[in-house]
């Protein structure tokens, strides 16, 4: 293993600076040292690789998007949607041939997803969903209670979604395993050293270092709104998940999940888990509360009320966990752009890079993110930078308090719709209310 780079002796120029040592920065480190060997790559990270959502999120490496097929071909045309879909599909199997190629180590295991519904109201979606998703030639399939049953014993269940376009892997492992891939083909990555102000050729150090760089490529994800100029441009929503202990071969023969895929409901309050490498649940789930100012502090990773609802969520969906002992707890930010719109975009002129705003689906579309803005930097024309999210801006957030207002009303309103979905068996009155919240998604 090489050792890990010092920020004493920074290089004073770069030929590229990458600004945080997630996914997305180190993807695009990894694709512009396989395109061109001999650049000089820098990855600047504040604490550790994979110290935000990389390193703590659920390990779908899906070709799931916040934005609906319908509103990318309603802006760019049905072929671009068509050709965003395939991307995304591709990106999936393309993390497994980095994953094997570069023995990355993250326990990549293509399994797809099975979304139950637990309700009519649940079934009703769900239904539409495949529906649609037919419409599009996605993947996505309808099955039945026996059916989904047999792929993951829940409690009461009116039947599931499943789609193969899925793996799942240990997220901090493939994050380590990729900046030592990036550090083995010659670019640095750099910890325990934050950036105070980036773009236009110049990099300032929060100690007030200057670095100038031939091009410089934001990947900050959640953290985005420290950034001067950037401070509307996402909102840092907290993610929240548990694990439970070590789980016997009897007690899965019992549960399922035996193709080890990843498995969520069709519930409004998203959701999610899977098998882990080694053999636990892992499960998380939104609901915490949205913080005033975009503010980021270590405990807002805690909330134990957050905590032990998911206990009590995963426990409900997966009867055969009762009793269990869950061994771990964490959680911390994701990026949500205003119209929950992911983009990659460039300045030619400035020769800055930006990508994010996943909402919580990153950690295959980072990969796309990281070979889009290689492509980018280079100068290369090809397939991915033609793709619709490539270029697109997002409005910004609205100012404090209407943002923190808000957010926070569109997760109480998910939690209620839920509930009233739960006791009522129909659709929600308020799911039209929190469409129109969130834009539509």
């Amino acid at each position: 293993m090489l050792p890990p780079d010092s920020g004493a002796d920074l290089p004073l120029r770069a030929d590229v600076v990458v600004v945080g040592g997630g996914f997305t920065g180190l993807w695009t480190a990894y694709y512009l040292l396989c395109a061109e060997p001999s650049l000089d790559v820098l990855v600047l990270e504040a604490r550790h690789v994979g110290f935000g959502a990389s390193g703590r999120n659920g390990g779908w490496v899906s070709a799931l998007w916040p934005v609906a097929p319908d509103a990318i071909a309603a802006r760019h045309g049905r072929a671009a949607a068509l050709a965003h879909l395939a991307a995304l599909r591709d990106t999936v199997d393309e993390v497994g041939r980095v994953d094997a190629a570069e023995d990355l180590g993250s326990g990549f295991t293509k399994g797809g997803t099975l979304v139950v519904a637990r309700t009519p109201a649940q079934e009703e979606r769900a239904r539409a969903e495949a529906e649609h998703g037919a419409s599009w030639g996605d993947g996505t399939v309808w099955l039945g209670p026996e059916e989904a049953r047999e792929r993951l014993a829940t409690g009461p269940v009116r039947g599931a979604t499943a789609n193969p376009h899925c793996a799942r892997v240990q997220p901090r492992d493939l994050v380590d395993g990729l900046a030592a891939a990036v550090r083995r083909r010659g670019g640095r990555v750099v910890e325990d050293t934050p950036v105070g102000r980036a773009g236009d050729g110049v990099v300032v150090l929060a100690d007030g270092r200057r670095l100038s760089a031939g091009a410089v490529v934001l990947a900050t994800e959640g953290w985005t709104p420290r950034l001067p100029g950037h401070e509307r441009a996402v909102v840092p929503v907290y993610s929240l998940m548990v694990a439970t202990d070590v789980l016997p071969e009897e007690q899965w023969e019992r549960i399922g999940l035996a193709r080890r895929e990843v498995f969520a409901d069709h519930g409004h309050l998203v959701i999610y888990g899977q098998r882990t490498v080694d053999d636990r649940i892992a499960f998380g789930g939104r609901g915490a509360p949205y913080h005033l100012g975009s503010t980021i502090r270590p405990e807002f990773d805690h909330e134990e009320r957050v905590f032990a609802s998911l206990r009590r969520t995963l426990t409900a969906l997966v009867p055969a966990l009762e009793g269990v002992s869950f061994t771990h707890a964490w959680g911390g930010p994701l990026g949500i752009a205003r119209d929950w719109h992911p983009t990659v975009t460039w300045d030619p002129t400035t020769r800055t890079g930006r990508a994010g705003g996943y909402v919580g689906d990153g950690v295959a579309a980072t990969n796309l993110a990281g070979r889009t803005l290689a492509d980018l930097v280079l100068g290369r024309s090809s397939d991915l930078v033609g793709l619709p999210w490539v270029g697109h801006r997002s409005p910004s957030w609205e100012p404090e308090p209407l943002r923190w207002l808000g957010v926070n009303a569109g997760l109480r309103l998910a939690h209620a719709a839920d509930a009233e979905e739960a006791r009522t068996g129909r659709p929600s009155r308020l799911a039209g209310l929190l469409g129109r919240l969130t834009g539509g998604h």
